[in-house]
């Protein structure tokens, strides 16, 4: 099943990696070392949250 949650993407400095917050869901985030991982990681936190 596939969700559409949105997304908050951006750049951390402090951490030198992508950072994605899901607001649908409280303290659900991931990150990665370029947008596709970030994105990619979040889908798959998403779905184990879920």
């Amino acid at each position: 099943m596939q969700h559409r949650d949105e997304l908050v993407i951006f750049w951390s400095k402090e951490d030198q990696c992508f950072v994605v917050e899901v607001p649908e869901l409280p303290g659900c985030m991931a990150d990665g070392a370029n947008y596709q991982d970030a994105v990619k990681n979040a889908e798959r936190v998403i779905e184990e949250w879920i």
